[in-house]
């Protein structure tokens, strides 16, 4: 089983900080922009936002709509693991920040599966 890294506080708080100043310019866009693609099953509720900052199905869901999920994952995935090793962070700790941000700016009645495995809509 891989190590799981678990920041300090300190480097916590810079990781968040530091994140945040990339959602406004930087790699996030790619994946901004991918996850627009996202806002009509988002609506319809058969796509939702993970606590871990990828995309998931919800229900059964047809089989474009799980290609585009994947697209999607995929370039977030990209995403996170370029952050994560610029800032020597997990990928994990680098999506559960993005996931932040995903939730603010995901349109109204979107879904949001937390941790614990319980769905909740916006």
């Amino acid at each position: 089983m891989d190590a799981v890294y678990l920041p300090t506080r300190r480097g916590l708080a810079a990781l968040v900080l530091a994140g945040a100043g990339m959602f406004v310019a930087g790699p996030f866009a790619g994946a901004k922009a991918q996850s627009r693609m996202l806002d009509v099953p988002r609506a319809a509720g058969t796509v939702g936002e993970r606590y871990d900052g990828f995309a998931a199905a919800r229900g059964a869901a047809s089989s474009d709509v799980a290609a585009l999920v994947a697209g999607v994952n995929g370039e977030r995935r990209a995403v996170y693991a370029q952050r994560a090793q610029s800032d020597n962070v997990s990928i994990d700790a680098v999506g559960r920040i993005y996931a932040l941000e995903i939730m603010k700016s995901a349109p109204p009645k979107t879904w949001f599966l937390s941790e614990s495995g319980q769905w909740t809509q916006k």
